[in-house]
């Protein structure tokens, strides 16, 4: 995945680089010779997160800086200085959101003020902000454009709504050169098992001889994690995508319940499928069908999805095959 010389010696700030896409993105702007400034959510275990898995000449050449978001001056202190910034940085479980709501907003709004604000007084000269193909719940057409109405289906995807219209407006009052990256359903190695590829991928490869999911029948639009980062990438230096919201999908849908059935395939196990209730979303929460138009994302960012589900899936089995000890399939992660 190299970007040429478009992020050599560029000064890279990425929030929320200790998760799943923030890791493979930390990644490859070190291998297209970026300098990065990674921030991982500060605990007392000072863990890197995700950042750990990664080789040692990668995190050779990685500042890593531990803290959060919600800190004003701290994203202050830390945003200096830098050329481009990716903000990952979000409170992502739908079902915790139920729980806790006013901890999502608190990270994915107010963190994302801080962001803005603090690239703002910077001056830097591109903010990417992680959008998310919830916030337009349930389709009321496919593929889905983002011109699409939004609707907030859940408390998390009312924050990531705020958030995002809090990048438009200080795009729009302080000309500050952001884009809004809104990615569907990304899957790849280090995922959480709280995700559906995971979970169907453990509890198969534990041997379990049921397999416990929620509705079977919402679709999904699967993207692999480096497509979705080199779309990342594109974000971040390509001058027509300012101001832009710019959806990141495949433009094909497949359902949890067909989904399931090809894993079991590529494991070679076939089991039966059990409802589980503590997995299923409340009613009207639940987001039935979710399919991108990516045109735009073609014609301003020159992207397109190049690995299939099929090749996807097989990595995603190879990893979580030689990782078990990190998933725990006798409990439910919300």
């Amino acid at each position: 995945m190299n970007m040429g010389s478009e992020y050599k010696n560029l000064r890279v700030f990425v929030t929320g680089a200790g998760g799943f896409i923030g890791s493979h993105l930390v990644e490859a702007l070190v291998e297209a010779g970026a300098n990065v400034r990674a921030l991982a959510r500060y605990t007392s275990r000072g863990n890197w997160g995700h950042l750990e898995q990664l080789s040692p000449e990668i995190r050779n050449f990685l500042e890593v800086v531990l803290g959060d978001v919600r800190d004003a001056q701290f994203v202050r202190n830390h945003i200096r200085g830098c050329d481009v910034v990716f903000h990952l940085a979000a409170l992502i479980g739908i079902p915790y959101s139920y729980e806790a709501p006013e901890s999502y907003f608190d990270t994915n709004l107010r963190g994302t003020l801080n962001l803005l604000q603090a690239a703002r007084e910077a001056g830097v000269r591109r903010v990417v902000v992680t959008s998310t193909s919830e916030v337009y719940g349930t389709a009321r057409y496919t593929p889905i454009d983002e011109g699409h109405p939004l609707q907030a289906q859940s408390p998390y995807s009312a924050s990531k709504i705020a958030a995002d219209k809090l990048a438009e407006s200080y795009h729009l009052s302080f000309a500050l050169p952001v884009v809004v990256v809104r990615p569907f359903n990304t899957y790849g190695p280090r995922q959480s098992a709280r995700a559906v590829i995971p979970t169907i991928f453990s509890q198969l490869l534990a041997g379990g001889n049921l397999l416990q999911l929620g509705a079977l029948e919402p679709v999904r639009d699967l993207v692999y994690v480096s497509d979705t980062v080199r779309g990342f990438l594109r974000a971040g230096v390509e001058s027509r995508a300012v101001g832009q919201v710019i959806n990141l999908g495949t433009g094909q849908g497949i359902s949890i319940g067909d989904l399931a059935h090809v894993i079991m395939k590529i494991v070679g196990r076939e089991v039966p499928i059990v409802n589980a209730t503590e997995r299923v979303r409340p009613e009207a929460s639940e987001v039935r069908l979710l399919v991108a138009n990516a045109k735009l994302a073609k014609t301003t960012l020159g992207w397109e999805p190049q690995v299939s589900l099929q090749e996807g899936l097989q990595r995603v089995a190879e990893y979580i095959g030689g990782n078990m000890a990190a998933f725990r399939v006798s409990s439910y992660a919300v």
